[in-house]
């Protein structure tokens, strides 16, 4: 097929077009916001077409720098920094993937504006083929170009989001094991500490029994403690090597010999996940819905084909009919609709925030209390044992009493650890376990 000097004028007309069209409003076609296109450098001929630009803050979106600023409350160098560090390098990042494939989407859609050109070839008979060039450009489109493009961009946003809550998800599971991990572990040094001490007492009242000076039954009382003591000491450590297990498996690296828990400082008034993710999805609504509204509504585009033929064409993609007038009130509705999501999903993320810092507060508070009364019952344990040394307590006296010291230190243990938990279950709800930039 050969086209003539004139049909290849045409197309080249046709395709000039769009570079002379202005700025007339929402319906007209125009470039992705930005200006006009820059002439090309040696750098950024060099550079491949199959990697997107990198999605910067301040240029593509006030989601994705809100994303990238995003601060971590987990103080570098701490045992949770140190978790946090091992499970983000070890993670699979589908998340991750998933943006790319958007933000490469939106890099496509950059160039809707542009004419579109292709073969056209038809069957006028059993052995006769016709093939044409056609090229076709959008010249009024009620701003439908415009929306496809910030629908991408608005699907970035959301994958953005989807991969800092997967971050941030990921962060607080490891961090929960590791909890557990060092809750079971303190409760069993506890428990093995008991025993030793109960031990002795066992050795005391076995000594009476064989003396005639003590019953049988007192020692069977013991002995049973000692048991449940046992048992009690191996659940623990039991489940102190299978969190320490499921986190190994989630770690780049071992994290075995790692102790002790670390403090979170302020997070400061970043705003929620759930509502940055609500904002997104409104941007994704809204852009939709112009599609659906330039849809409904008559556009124009100029053809040209290899054979000379040209001209302009009213496009739609939808006929009216007598729905036409509610489809375009419904489509009205959808920005009221958008905003209210944004708003329910703040005042949730509020109340979520305020109930668990609440509850932090008073784990908190009933930790430092259950620490007061495991110092009163250390020194009144400490009381009875001089006591009993001095003649004046049996051995069951002072076994009664260590006993209400171990299960006041085992409740200062657990309130510990429950404050550790609603803590790092704070952070979570403000998204704030792991650094947006990092991510």
């Amino acid at each position: 097929m050969r086209m003539s000097r004139r049909s290849l004028g045409w197309i080249i007309a046709v395709a000039m077009l769009p570079g002379c069209t202005k700025d007339m409003g929402e319906g007209t076609v125009s470039r992705f916001i930005g200006g006009a296109p820059k002439v090309a450098t040696p750098e950024a001929v060099a550079e491949p077409a199959a990697q997107p630009r990198e999605v910067k803050g301040a240029e593509g979106s006030a989601i994705i720098g809100a994303l990238q600023a995003r601060p971590s409350v987990l103080l570098s160098g701490t045992p949770y920094s140190r978790v946090a560090d091992a499970v983000i390098a070890s993670d699979a990042r589908v998340a991750e993937a998933e943006l790319r494939v958007a933000q490469m989407r939106a890099q496509a859609a950059k160039y809707n504006w542009m004419p579109r050109i292709g073969p056209r070839v038809s069957l006028t008979s059993l052995s006769d083929f016709v093939a044409d060039l056609v090229i076709n450009q959008v010249i009024f489109d009620n701003g439908r170009k415009i929306a496809e493009r910030d629908l991408a961009k608005a699907n970035v946003e959301l994958a953005a989001v989807t991969l800092v809550e997967d971050g941030n998800e990921r962060v607080f599971d490891a961090l929960s094991l590791y909890v557990k991990a060092e809750e079971n572990r303190a409760l069993s040094v506890h428990l093995d500490k008991a025993l030793k001490d109960m031990a002795h007492f066992e050795w005391v009242m076995q000594e009476r029994v064989n003396g005639g000076v003590s019953d049988m039954s007192d020692l069977n009382v013991l002995q049973q403690k000692l048991a449940s003591m046992r048992a009690r000491s191996g659940e623990a450590s039991e489940a102190t090597a299978t969190a320490m297990a499921e986190l190994n498996a989630m770690s780049a690296r071992p994290l075995t010999e790692l102790r002790g828990i670390g403090g979170l400082k302020e997070s400061g008034a970043a705003e929620a996940l759930g509502v940055i993710r609500a904002r997104a999805e409104r941007e994704r609504t809204l852009a939709e819905a112009r599609i659906a509204r330039a849809s409904h509504l008559p556009g124009l585009a100029a053809n040209a084909d290899s054979n000379g033929s040209y001209g302009l064409e009213v496009t739609t993609d939808s006929l009216f009919s007598l729905g036409t007038m509610a489809e375009f009130k419904a489509i009205e509705a959808v920005r009221e609709t958008a905003d209210r999501k944004v708003a329910e999903a703040r005042e949730v993320a509020d109340r979520r925030v305020q109930a668990q810092s609440r509850q932090s507060e008073a784990f908190r508070r009933q930790a430092a209390e259950a620490s007061t009364l495991t110092t009163r019952a250390k020194q009144n344990l400490d009381l009875f044992r001089a006591q009993y040394e001095g003649g004046q307590r049996q051995v069951m006296d002072v076994v009664g009493t260590y006993e209400t010291y171990a299960k006041a230190l085992e409740t200062e243990i657990e309130l510990k650890f429950k404050a550790a938990r609603a803590e790092l279950e704070l952070a979570r709800l403000k998204g704030a376990l792991a650094e947006g930039g990092s991510i």
